[in-house]
């Protein structure tokens, strides 16, 4: 199987690849990422020799640059390529349109023109809003997104189904909880808290630090991608996670319990514009209809990821210091 992967220098983007290439050797995987400040092609060393792996340097909403790259021929793509960060969005969602809607919509023309025979989006549980105590998010729940950011997610999920509804593209969406892991860039919580308390410095939570979320390890959000893209049904959506919430404070307090750092670090700020109070997605298509489950509890991947962040330093440093920007500038703008 050939695979565009499209945002694939990003935090799930590169980890979908380390995985799909260990757990399929015979799959060519093509990497189109445009590189803005959170891709980072260091997350992808260990496989940059792949005979089965490229990159291309590229905007999914450049619609001459995807043509031209599909008119390759492949058997599906992974559009993992979004602006994703909440906080961004709030202060100039511009950079949101274009990239999740406006190239999200370039790529569905692509497919549809170069007959590619599976889309996958990647979408996210924020698309459904904030939720009440009780109750889980189902495919079916109506969208209400709170931020610029989750509502050009959401109008990305309207034009795949309208996609698939009118010209029958083989479109495939997945909401996904929470990811952690390895290469997740430091300005989401899990490694901000990480690198903070690794540096001495206070560690931030909006507001009283009681909305919660699930989280879900980026491996076993890969495995789910990988089983939607060989058993999963053109025109449904698939809710991915873990159903184990927890609140954002009992995060924190549970990595500076891990790291042995004082409590005393936590900081809480002023509460961000619309936040959502709480997430949950009930996940029992994925589980009965394609027969998967995560695997890895809370607590052991919340180890892993810290023992990833100890042990990759000058990764994490060089990302704060803001090195790599100009350094994949001078790589690849001849590209």
């Amino acid at each position: 199987m050939k695979l565009l992967v499209t945002g694939g220098a990003g935090f799930i983007g590169s980890n979908f690849i380390i995985h799909i290439l260990k757990s399929q050797p015979n799959y060519q995987v093509v990497n189109l990422d445009k590189l803005t400040y959170a891709g980072n092609l260091e997350n992808l060393k260990i496989i940059e020799t792949n005979p089965g792996y490229r990159f291309i340097k590229g905007d999914i909403a450049d619609s001459e640059r995807v043509h031209n790259l599909l008119a390759e021929g492949f058997d599906a793509i992974v559009n993992f390529a979004a602006e994703s960060h909440v906080d961004r969005s709030i202060e100039d969602p511009s950079p949101f349109i274009e990239s999740n809607i406006k190239g999200t919509q370039v790529l569905l023309e692509g497919a549809r023109r170069y007959q590619v025979d599976r889309f996958v989006q990647i979408s996210t549980d924020e698309v459904y809003g904030s939720l009440n105590t009780e109750g889980r998010s189902r495919e079916e729940s109506p969208l209400l997104p709170s931020s610029p950011y989750a509502a050009s997610k959401a109008a990305a999920d309207l034009l795949c189904m309208a996609y698939y509804r009118t010209y029958r593209s083989p479109v495939i969406i997945t909401r996904c909880c929470n990811n952690y892991g390895p290469y997740q860039f430091p300005e989401k919580l899990i490694p901000l808290i990480i690198t903070n308390a690794l540096e001495g410095k206070p560690v931030p939570i909006y507001g009283d630090g009681l909305n919660k979320r699930d989280w879900i390890y980026v491996t076993d959000h890969c495995r789910a991608i990988e089983t939607v893209i060989s058993k999963g049904k053109p025109g449904h959506i698939y809710n991915i996670g873990t159903s184990s919430e927890t609140t954002n404070l009992e995060v924190v307090n549970h990595i500076l319990d891990i790291m042995k750092k004082p409590r005393s670090l936590i900081n809480f700020v002023k509460d961000r514009p619309g936040h959502d109070r709480r997430y949950a997605l009930d996940t029992t298509k994925i589980k009965k209809a394609l027969n998967w489950q995560p695997v890895t509890p809370f607590a052991e991947g919340l180890k892993k990821t810290v023992d990833w962040y100890l042990s990759e330093k000058d990764w994490w440093q060089r990302i704060k210091k803001g090195e790599y920007a100009q350094y994949y500038e001078r790589m690849y703008s001849q590209r």
